[in-house]
């Protein structure tokens, strides 16, 4: 039996994000283990499963889900039943709850398969415009100012020495808070892409430099962002 991770897309029709391949294979699943029960839902009455969404079994695994939780959640794989990994938005195991999962899976031997769909780290790589040869991921960044600000110092250090694009990440509501620490600390010649609402209509990807930045300060607000850096 098979874990599939399964990539959601931030709104609108998934079939305008996911290949039919992906869709179809959703669809033959009966079991899932989600970030936000509200959201998956949506999703998958967006994909038109062919039963009732009532009849799907919906485990919850969230920032919450204690370790010891988690290997029961592969119950169905036991079973004999193939099981679907949602997050809340985006792909299943990267700066996502889901990759414990994923581990306990591998752990019991079970065979776990990537499905094919938009990743916003990659999607804001490619239409960057910065080295897309040499980045790294670097998730979310400390919370508090003064961490938050040596953290971005160490990376425009490394992103200069390696000359490699830095991608992180931050929860949207303190998207405003990060960017004014990115236009404080960094180096004016520095490039900085924003990217924001990836595969929405709504989508937004800019690359400048901090000081053109600090010239035309724009407000992202709540709106899911990705900020790449590249001092190099």
């Amino acid at each position: 039996m098979t874990l599939y991770a399964i990539p959601t897309p931030l709104g609108g029709a998934p079939g305008n994000a996911l290949p039919p391949s992906a869709l179809e294979k959703v669809r033959t699943l009966e079991s899932f283990v989600v970030e936000n029960q509200k959201s998956a839902r949506a999703f998958l009455s967006a994909v038109k499963m062919p039963r009732p969404l009532q009849e799907l079994s919906l485990a919850t695994l969230d920032e919450h889900t204690a370790p010891d939780e988690i290997p029961p959640l592969l119950e169905p794989l036991r079973q004999g039943r193939s099981l679907g990994l949602l997050s809340e938005a985006g792909c299943p195991a990267i700066a996502d709850p889901g990759a414990a999962l994923i581990e306990a899976a591998h752990r019991e031997g079970f065979r776990v398969v990537p499905l094919i769909g938009p990743s916003s780290l990659i999607l804001a790589l490619m239409a960057s415009g910065l080295e897309g040869q040499r980045f790294a991921f670097c998730g979310y960044l400390p919370r508090e100012k003064d961490d938050r600000e040596r953290r971005i110092r160490e990376l425009e250090k490394r992103s200069r020495a390696e000359k490699e694009t830095q991608l992180f990440i931050e929860t949207p509501y303190r998207n405003d808070a990060l960017l004014d620490s990115l236009l404080s600390v960094c180096s004016s010649n520095t490039s900085l892409c924003v990217a924001v609402d990836l595969t929405l209509s709504s989508e937004s990807v800019h690359t400048k430099s901090i000081h053109e930045w600090k010239t035309a300060r724009p407000q992202i607000g709540k709106r899911p962002a990705v900020f790449l850096l590249y001092a190099g």
